[in-house]
């Protein structure tokens, strides 16, 4: 009799066990799915420095560590982008997460008088102001 009550015991904690790493894997699973985002790294032409704005070079290390940071660099410059922000757009897990690598391990100048927010950067001659210009969490895998 004892016996039996074990194996009972013993077939429900399968179950159990079974159901919690189904669980688990949905779970998982649903965050991978409503995890992809989607960044629009912008720069454009500065004609002006705002006081209290840092510059840094185009080849600082910490730079170089944001996707599509140095390709809408070099497009703000190579279209002279005064009117309009050049972009890049990244559509990937953890994409959001630009702005605030942008904002937290750079620079980063809030303005108050009207200039641009963002990092200003110095690009083969020319002062270019690169922010996260739009982001979102899509709800939606994308394919």
């Amino acid at each position: 009799m004892m016996f039996r009550g074990k194996g009972v015991a013993l077939s429900l904690l399968a179950v159990g066990t079974a159901a919690a790493a189904g669980y688990v894997l949905q779970s998982d699973r649903s965050q991978t799915e409503t995890g992809r985002s989607k960044a629009n790294l912008g720069a454009r032409i500065a004609d002006e420095v705002p006081t209290g704005a840092t510059v840094i070079d185009a080849s600082a290390p910490r730079l170089a560590g944001i996707p599509g940071a140095r390709t809408a660099l070099e497009r703000a410059v190579r279209n002279d982008a005064r009117e309009e922000w050049e972009h890049v757009t990244l559509e990937r897990d953890g994409a959001w997460s630009v702005v605030d690598t942008i904002r937290d391990s750079l620079p980063y100048y809030e303005a108050d008088r009207g200039e641009y927010n963002g990092v200003y950067v110095e690009h083969d001659g020319r002062i270019v102001v690169l922010d996260a210009i739009g982001w979102a969490r899509l709800e939606e895998p994308l394919h």
